[in-house]
């Protein structure tokens, strides 16, 4: 089964660098956002399986976007968070968060995204 993607990152270099990348090895990218207004809008027209979300989103919490995906409705998407900070940076906002887990931006893969979500992998 391919996992159907939103990627939310205020970066459009990275954006579609992300999109090419996991595309090519086979997860359908359904949007990508800049914003978590644009992020809503993209998952409610989309009905992704996963969100790959940033935690800094210039000036928007992308932590914070992360956790009210994950606290909305009976069957919300799986959450990844993904930054360019080292999880060391950030592991105390991570314990505290419903998601899945984290990745940094430059171990992005389909495999450690599938290895994430299968329990394989820790936050």
């Amino acid at each position: 089964m391919v996992v159907r993607a939103l990627i939310v990152d205020d970066n459009a270099q990275f954006l579609e660098a992300a999109r090419a990348l996991l595309e090519r090895q086979g997860m359908e990218i359904v949007a990508v956002a800049s914003t978590g207004e644009d992020a809503r809008r993209r998952l409610d027209e989309t009905k992704p399986d996963l969100v790959l979300v940033d935690i800094d989103l210039g000036e928007e919490s992308g932590l914070d976007l992360a956790c009210s995906i994950v606290q909305d409705g009976p069957n919300p998407p799986y959450v990844i968070l993904i930054s360019a900070y080292p999880e060391d940076d950030i592991v105390d906002l991570l314990d505290a968060s419903p998601v899945v887990g984290f990745l940094s931006k430059s171990s992005l893969s389909v495999a450690a995204i599938e290895a994430m979500l299968r329990g394989d992998a820790a936050t």
